[in-house]
């Protein structure tokens, strides 16, 4: 028992946060860029629970709202990544040969570019825009995603209900959409699950050099940016915000990491 509420705690602390973010127009009295510059920079009161910032605006309003955006960053750039590496990987190992080699020479050699530089050049070049910013970080993240499926597909693509599925004449897109990606559906998932901390990381880390989120609108990293700058005087701006971001991604790696166990759990108990 105390072992399954240990399971479900980073669960029901990652739902309280990402429900907390989407009811923050009705959780929150203040608007999200309202700026008190009499009050400025103010500690935690009963006014301002977690106080205001050097621009007077509340900071617990700021988090719920730039925890969407961080949210919003995490889940629209995932399923960008999954959508272009399932779609790589499935080809790849599904067709093989030359154009298996050829398709994952082009992974190896994107995985040795420097990532973070090729999404900084996007930005400079196309403007800094969210949607820009969701598939820019969709776009470097897809190549891990491609090698699990590739791999995946590889040791399933000669099965004997491949085979079958062949010999009843059905195509190459009904083969790998109806049999194969179903099969591979639980690494996915889980590989799913431990990306969308990676891209909020990678998210608040542009965010934080100021090639992100910009003002007015916030995030999490940029929150953490501008605390940086006012820490020694104001360390409140610095705390909250890095806490909200540290506790968001410990949550989501731990869920990650049960599903993975349960998965692997039940892949050893159906093997039994």
């Amino acid at each position: 028992m105390a072992r399954r509420v240990t399971y479900n705690l980073p669960l029901l602390l990652l739902a309280a946060i990402a429900l907390a973010c989407l009811l923050a127009p009705w959780l929150s009295p203040y608007p999200p860029a309202a700026q008190q510059l009499l009050l400025g920079a103010q500690p935690p009161s009963v006014a301002h629970w977690l106080g205001t910032d050097i621009f007077g605006r509340d900071l617990l309003t700021r988090l719920l709202y730039g925890g969407r955006l961080s949210l919003l960053v995490g889940l629209t750039a995932t399923a960008v990544a999954l959508l272009i590496g399932v779609s790589w990987g499935a080809v790849a190992g599904y067709v093989g040969g030359r154009l298996d080699a050829v398709m994952m020479r082009i992974v190896d050699t994107l995985y040795a570019l420097p990532f973070v530089i090729f999404v900084v050049l996007m930005m400079v070049v196309f403007g800094r825009s969210l949607l820009l910013l969701f598939i820019a970080i969709g776009a470097v993240e897809w190549l891990t995603m491609a090698r699990i499926v590739r791999a995946q597909v590889r040791a399933i693509v000669h099965s004997d209900y491949i085979e079958a599925a062949r010999c009843l004449g059905l195509s190459r897109w009904q083969i790998v959409t109806r049999h194969i990606l179903p099969n591979c559906a639980g690494p996915i998932i889980v590989y799913t699950t431990l990306t969308i901390p990676s891209v909020m990381l990678l998210e608040a880390f542009l965010s934080f050099l100021g090639l992100g989120v910009q003002p007015p609108d916030a995030s999490w990293g940029l929150l953490i940016n501008q605390g940086v700058e006012t820490m020694e005087e104001y360390p409140w701006l610095l705390l909250y915000p890095a806490l909200a971001l540290t506790a968001t991604l410990l949550c989501l790696n731990l869920v990650g990491d049960r599903l993975r166990d349960r998965l692997e759990g039940s892949a050893v108990g159906g093997d039994r």
